[in-house]
């Protein structure tokens, strides 16, 4: 630790609230260079669905690279992507009844974001982009300006303009019929927009979750008034709330789906935009990058639609394992005089700590006795559970023990003091 203390810019964050030197990682288990035994529920932040070191999608990169496969490509034509592709219209978007074209953008999910509203704007001849209270969805320019926490716009140091933003759902009471009012009125100040951004669950928000009315009525005021409807699909989607893509509960069919963190299956960089065919108006290079479409990202993205997506049982399995993971947070909370707000869909929850100090405490505790658990909330209030779709029940039983006795503590020592 003393050389990442030394050499590492200050801009560091997890290692601060880990501090650790990680070694080893299998599954839901990582371990440091002392042999100590953590359980992962940050999962690289959502990158990380199928687990560390998944021994089957590690087995498809290993076998690529044994046959001197193509590794960078830019955006060439490769047996990786062709595959990729072919499996992914195969076995997602033809089972859902959607059809979409693949842009591969730049590694980061940022990258993806600043395409989609890249791609809207010049679609729609507009520049105004609405999102919405306590999203986030990247830290270069166009992303930053899109999201709400004032801790990350500000580091920006120069005006973010081109975002207008409305209340979330829930947020407002009848938030829906609010921005409609505010489109619809000649006189509200608001230019019509080239594109509105959604999550669907808000991550880094606080584990907000919109409902299935809010996000079809967003989804038909976008068409209505003629701009590009974008969900971001960044940390939620790839299994996260239980189904494959984060808005199927709702039936939606965004014009512009924006993915990355899981879509390897491995950790690795990959990021892409699926786009309604009548929407792709790019010329050809008028959007590029060096390291779009990591042909080993590639390579393991397929093995775990393979090995996951071929069917329902997967979903079901992480609809299962969510819906134990609530049931004992709903319970810790109650538990507690529920004083406390638990808030998630499928494997991805909140536990509301309503202050920063308690969810930092609880946070650090947990470390201490051997789980990783991240913070998330427009304060850090809200501890963050976003353990492997793959974990099993008596490690996830373990790790929500961990959170309990820290909590605990962590609310008794409050009381002493």
């Amino acid at each position: 630790m003393k050389t990442v203390e030394t050499l590492e810019s200050n801009v560091r964050s997890y290692s601060r609230c880990f501090p650790a030197v990680f070694s080893r990682a299998r599954g839901s288990i990582m371990f440091t260079e002392g042999g100590r035994k953590v359980i992962d529920f940050l999962s690289g932040a959502g990158a990380l669905n199928y687990g560390h070191n998944n021994q089957e999608i590690k087995a498809a990169i290993s076998e690529y690279l044994e046959s001197d496969g193509v590794v960078h490509g830019l955006d060439m034509a490769t047996p990786a992507k062709v595959e990729f592709m072919e499996t992914f219209c195969s076995v997602i978007l033809r089972e859902r009844n959607l059809s979409y074209r693949f842009q591969f953008t730049g590694p980061t999910g940022a990258n993806a974001v600043e395409a989609a509203l890249k791609l809207s704007r010049k679609i729609t001849g507009r520049h105004n982009v609405i999102s919405f209270t306590n999203g986030y969805h990247g830290q270069s320019l166009g992303a930053i300006a899109a999201s709400g926490n004032r801790f990350y716009r500000k580091a920006s140091s120069i005006p973010l303009t081109g975002t207008t933003f409305m209340p979330y759902d829930g947020y407002l009471g009848s938030a829906a019929d609010y921005l409609r009012k505010v489109l619809m009125d000649e006189s509200s100040g608001i230019d019509l927009p080239a594109a509105i951004l959604v999550e669907t669950v808000q991550g880094e928000g606080g584990i907000n979750v919109a409902g299935k009315e809010w996000l079809q009525s967003i989804q038909a005021l976008a068409k209505e008034v003629g701009a590009i409807f974008i969900v971001d699909d960044i940390q939620m989607g790839c299994g996260r709330t239980g189904e494959f893509f984060s808005f199927e509960f709702a039936a939606l069919s965004p014009d512009i789906v924006v993915m990355s963190k899981s879509l390897s299956g491995y950790g690795l960089p990959l990021s892409m935009l699926l786009i309604k065919e009548a929407l792709d108006a790019w010329e050809p290079g008028e959007h590029t990058g060096t390291f779009r479409g990591n042909n080993l990202a590639l390579v393991s993205g397929k093995a775990a639609l393979t090995l996951y997506w071929r069917n329902q049982t997967f979903s079901h399995q992480v609809q299962r394992m969510g819906a134990l993971m609530r049931r004992r947070l709903d319970a810790i909370a109650h538990q507690h005089g529920n004083k406390f707000a638990v808030r998630g869909r499928g494997m991805v929850c909140g536990f509301d700590c309503k202050t920063t100090e308690i969810a930092e405490a609880t946070s650090r505790k947990a470390f201490a006795k051997g789980l990783i658990i991240e913070r998330c909330g427009p304060t850090d209030q809200v501890v963050k559970f976003l353990p492997a779709l793959t974990i099993d029940q008596d490690t996830l039983g373990q790790g929500l023990d961990i959170f309990e006795e820290s909590l605990t503590e962590t609310l008794n020592s409050a009381r002493g003091s």
